[in-house]
């Protein structure tokens, strides 16, 4: 199973935040959408990341100042990105090995999607709950 089929199950719409807008933005996301992580967008080009990992961390270093600061001070520049081709299997592993829960999926260069590791189980257990019908309707044949 590739990426692309967990999107067109999941939908390819993304919530994104600006690297100028501030932390409080977020949180608003992050609460009232029931999201993990926000890819942040500078027009249309990805330039990292904000989980909510990273908002946690600062919180406890920062405390309440958090609050005013600018994305691009918490987010996470260095970000581990996919594409609808790759395979379930494969950025499970990846995202295992990374430590990242999420991974933005990139198509000629533009945000074409995100995929949770919540995501990727699920497609597993579909691929896997698949297989067993087919071998239950083989052995009763």
């Amino acid at each position: 199973m590739r990426i692309a089929d967990v999107l067109k199950g999941k939908g390819s719409s993304v919530a994104t935040v600006s690297p100028d807008d501030e932390v409080t933005v977020v949180l608003r996301f992050i609460a009232e959408r029931n999201l993990g992580a926000l890819p942040v967008v500078d027009g249309d080009r990805l330039v990292g990341i904000v989980s909510e990992r990273d908002v946690v961390r600062r919180l406890h270093q920062q405390g309440a100042a958090l609050l005013t600061a600018r994305v691009s001070e918490v987010m996470t520049s260095d970000v581990v990105t996919c594409s609808p081709e790759d395979s379930v299997g494969d950025l499970a592993q990846v995202m295992t090995e990374r430590r990242v829960r999420h991974l933005p999926v990139i198509v000629d260069g533009a945000l074409a999607g995100i995929v949770s590791i919540g995501d990727l189980v699920k497609a597993r257990i579909d691929m896997l709950e698949q297989e067993r019908e087919q071998l239950e309707s083989y052995i009763a044949q």
